[in-house]
C-alpha cells in the first residue's frame, strides 16, 4: 500500500507541475494552487477506483447476473453519478460549500476552550498499532452510517431525497453513487463530522473512504453472490444488500427497511434489521409499479427529489381542521 501510495504521491506531482499549476496561473488562480494539489490526490485514487472495480465486477456481472437486462441503458446516469463523485467533483464542490461553516464551528469551539476528542488518546493501546488504529476507526464510523441509513428511511423529508438512491431498476455496481446532491451533503456532513468529533487523521480518513466506497460499489453489483451463513454475519454481500434494495422488503414494514448495513451486518443483528432470506429479488420501490416517476437522467432526477421534498416539509393539515374549511 506504501509503494502505492508513492506512486500516486509521484503522479500527483507529475500531473499538477505539468498541466494544473501553468493553467491555474494563465486563469489568474494562482491562490487555489494548495487546493488544486490536494485535489488532484483524491482524483487520481478515485480514477483508480474505477478502473479497478470494472476491471473486475463488469466482468462479474456479465457472468454471474443476479439478473440478466436486454439492454443497460439505464445505467449511464450511474456511470456519470460515479465519476461526478470518484474524480472528486462533488465533493470539490462541497468543499467550497461547507468550508465556511468548518471554519466557523472551528473557530467558535476554540474559543470556547474545546478540547477536540481524539480516540487513539482515550485508548492508548490504540495508539501503538495504525491497524488496529484503522479498523477501529472503521467500525465506528460504519456504526454511524448505518444510523444515519435508519434515519434516511425514519424521516419522510430524508427519504424523499434517498429513494432516487433506491429507484433504480437495474442496479449495478455503478449504482452506489447514485445519490440526490442534498442526500450527498448531509452524508458528507455527517461522516465528516463523526470522522473530527473522534479525531480521525487525514491519513486513515483517506484510506477509510476509498476502502468503503470500494466495497459499497461490490455490495451493489448485479452479481449472484453470497458469502455462506456465516460471511453474509461478517460482511455486506451482494446478495444482502440486493435485499434492501428489494421491492416491498428494502424501504417497508415496522422498520422501514432491512439491512441497512454499509459493511458490517453485525449491526443489523443487533438491532433487529437484518433479514437473511436468500433470494435475488427484483429492485425497486413499490410505487414504480403503478408510475411514479423518479427520473431517468440526472437533471430530471435532481428535480423530482427537489419535488418530494417540498412535498414532504408542506404542512398538513388535520382532520379537524380540514372539516372547519369545509364548513
Amino acid at each position: 500500500m506504501s509503494r502505492l501510495g508513492d506512486a500516486v504521491g509521484l503522479a500527483q506531482t507529475w500531473l499538477f507541475e505539468a498541466a494544473v499549476q501553468p493553467a491555474l496561473y494563465w486563469l489568474d488562480l494562482a491562490s487555489l494552487s494548495d487546493l488544486a494539489y490536494e485535489s488532484l490526490e483524491w482524483l487520481i485514487w478515485g480514477a483508480l477506483e474505477i478502473a479497478v472495480l470494472y476491471a473486475i465486477l463488469r466482468p462479474l456481472e456479465a457472468h454471474f447476473p443476479a439478473e440478466r437486462w436486454r439492454d443497460r441503458r439505464l445505467v449511464g446516469t450511474d456511470v456519470l453519478y460515479t465519476f461526478l463523485h470518484r474524480l472528486g467533483i462533488v465533493p470539490l464542490a462541497f468543499f467550497f460549500l461547507l468550508t465556511p461553516v468548518v471554519d466557523w464551528t472551528e473557530g467558535t469551539l476554540r474559543l470556547a476552550g474545546f478540547r477536540p476528542f481524539n480516540l487513539e488518546e482515550a485508548l492508548p493501546w490504540v495508539a501503538t498499532s495504525p491497524l488496529a488504529a484503522f479498523l477501529l476507526y472503521l467500525v465506528v464510523l460504519d456504526l454511524s452510517d448505518y444510523w444515519r441509513h435508519r434515519l434516511q428511511h425514519r424521516f419522510e423529508w430524508w427519504w424523499s431525497l434517498h429513494a432516487l438512491h433506491h429507484s433504480q431498476r437495474k442496479m449495478s455496481f455503478w449504482t452506489d453513487n447514485r445519490n440526490h446532491l442534498l442526500d450527498d451533503m448531509i452524508g458528507s456532513l455527517w461522516f465528516a463530522g463523526i470522522a473530527l468529533a473522534i479525531g480521525v487523521p487525514p491519513g486513515q480518513f483517506l484510506l477509510i473512504v476509498i476502502a468503503t466506497r470500494m466495497l459499497e460499489s461490490f455490495s451493489h453489483a448485479n452479481v449472484r453472490i453470497r458469502f455462506g451463513s456465516i460471511g453474509e454475519r461478517l460482511l455486506v454481500s451482494p446478495h444482502y444488500h440486493r435485499r434492501h434494495h428489494a421491492i416491498g422488503f428494502g424501504h417497508e414494514g415496522p422498520s422501514r427497511g432491512c439491512n441497512f448495513a454499509v459493511l458490517l451486518p453485525v449491526w443489523d443483528v443487533i438491532f433487529r434489521t437484518a433479514d437473511f432470506t436468500r433470494r435475488f429479488d427484483p429492485t425497486g420501490i413499490r410505487d414504480q409499479l403503478a408510475g411514479a416517476r423518479y427520473g431517468e437522467r440526472f437533471l430530471e432526477q435532481q428535480w423530482l427529489g427537489l419535488r418530494r421534498l417540498a412535498c414532504a416539509l408542506r404542512p398538513r393539515q388535520s382532520a379537524g381542521s380540514q372539516s372547519t374549511s369545509a364548513a
